[in-house]
């Protein structure tokens, strides 16, 4: 007999302290109780645990413990199982039995050393908040509600004196939900009993809040000694909270808006292929430089667009599939003898691609000079009818504003799209394995996968980069 009580009080000290462990690993679980967590500042083994033993000696009245709240709305709970059997003695904080509901399972500790007498409900029963679980003949009188308290580890805090934190579940989980340590509160209860006044005003004392008269009337003790000086709070500033009075809003869509509704849509019925690659723009940065001054002076701004665009309907020459267009079932395709090359431009009407027309026939300074006008217009906001329609292929200066990759959308009944990005300042290995300094961007292609391979748009990129790379081909085409 005297084995197998030694063997039931190991087991019960181990359940006790996996208990604890499961608690502090389990957020969940820490929400459902008002127990604190155990704070234990010397070694676990200093800590002398009382393990229940069976006994049939008490000298105290007979206490009915009953099923606290536990949180979460849960008014009823299954006893899964009992820790005890009438008879058994138990000490403060042994585990009694383990309840479960649909949304957490809690083990039932003891407050109280005495003997178990009787168990009102026995293993899967349903048992409901406020009913009695046992009956405990103590070991002597007792003050205070006998109520038991739902906890998943034993109901008390140890401080450098291995003194009892005493406070009541709801002033415990008050102090919890605020990450307030009890041992660092100074109780003005009795006994030193730490009240719901007291953890106000640690908590004020770290934000800097203005208390209530009703918490400010209780003084507040001051302990010190001298191994301890007291401890110096540093206020904690309150963040402001901000008033937001805005109003949503709710506008239509205008005209440029609900034809880019109804393009956007038709271009997703289009399957898109991706092509990305970079080029070296060094020879034509020094080209434009040497130009740019000639064509101010015959009052036009030369930019780098004027370039890509050329050398775009270069490339198109080679590779007409690119320079074409699908009906709307894609059965007959049309291949399109003039390059109608669109830009897509930023403009206060949105974003919208006005084209130069014939491109194949002009020269890049030509091509400078119809830019500069549909930019002058697209400012403005007046690009007509005509400078919209007939696109046959577009480039997108996304780089422009920023970004270096992109995935444009193809503009139906398109069935190419370039996005330029910005031009870089990188290092690269010249011919000699040597690092210099180029200009590199990236450009990202999309094409009609029905009637686009590839290998066609791989070889297109390809020339039209060649042409960019070495600008002094292009010269041929300027007037």
């Amino acid at each position: 007999m005297a084995a197998m009580t030694s063997v039931r009080s190991s087991l019960r000290t181990l359940r006790r302290l996996v208990v604890s462990h499961r608690l502090q690993q389990c957020p969940r679980l820490q929400a459902l109780g008002p127990a604190p967590v155990v704070q234990i500042s010397t070694p676990l083994t200093s800590v002398h645990w009382r393990s229940l033993r069976s006994s049939h000696v008490a000298s105290g009245p007979v206490l009915q413990f009953k099923l606290s709240d536990i949180g979460e709305g849960i008014m009823e709970v299954t006893v899964k199982e009992w820790y005890v059997k009438e008879g058994d003695r138990v000490s403060q904080f042994d585990s009694i039995c383990e309840v479960q509901s649909d949304k957490a399972s809690v083990t039932i500790a003891s407050r109280y050393d005495g003997v178990i007498r009787k168990l009102y409900y026995d293993v899967n029963a349903i048992a409901h908040v406020g009913s009695p679980l046992v009956d405990i003949e103590t070991d002597k009188a007792l003050e205070g509600d006998p109520e038991v308290d739902v906890v998943d580890t034993p109901a008390i805090s140890y401080n450098q004196s291995h003194e009892k934190t005493q406070a009541t579940p709801a002033v415990r989980r008050l102090a919890m939900d605020n990450n307030i340590k009890l041992s660092e509160v100074v109780g003005t209860g009795k006994d030193g009993r730490i009240l719901k006044e007291d953890i106000i005003r640690f908590l004020a004392k770290q934000t800097g809040a203005i208390l209530p008269y009703e918490v400010q009337k209780i003084p507040t003790p001051v302990i010190s000694t001298a191994e301890t000086p007291p401890k110096e709070e540093t206020p904690i500033m309150a963040i402001p909270q901000h008033i937001f009075s805005g109003k949503d809003r709710t506008e239509p869509l205008n005209g440029f808006q609900k034809a880019m509704v109804k393009t956007m849509s038709a271009a997703l019925k289009t399957p898109h292929f991706g092509y990305c690659d970079e080029v070296d723009l060094t020879q034509l940065v020094r080209l434009r430089s040497v130009l740019k001054d000639m064509a101010e002076s015959r009052g036009v701004k030369l930019s780098y667009m004027p370039f890509f665009i050329k050398a775009a309907s270069l490339g198109l020459l080679q590779f007409p599939v690119l320079n074409a267009s699908v009906d709307e079932g894609c059965q007959n395709i049309t291949f399109k003898a003039s390059h109608n090359i669109g830009l897509a431009m930023d403009t206060p009407q949105g974003l919208l691609v006005p084209n130069v027309k014939s491109v194949q026939a002009l020269s890049v300074f030509d091509i400078a000079v119809e830019l500069n006008r549909l930019q002058a217009l697209g400012s403005a906001g007046q690009l007509g009818t005509a400078d919209l329609t007939g696109g046959t292929f577009t480039l997108s200066n996304i780089g422009s504003i920023g970004g270096t990759y992109a995935k444009p959308v193809i503009l139906p009944p398109e069935v190419a799209i370039g996005a330029l990005g910005k031009i870089q300042v990188l290092p690269r290995f010249n011919s000699r394995d040597e690092i210099v300094k180029a200009y590199i961007m990236n450009v990202s292609w999309s094409a009609d996968h029905r009637v686009v391979d590839g290998a066609t748009m791989s070889r297109f990129s390809n020339l039209w980069r060649s042409y960019l790379e070495n600008p002094a081909a292009m010269v041929l085409e300027l007037k």
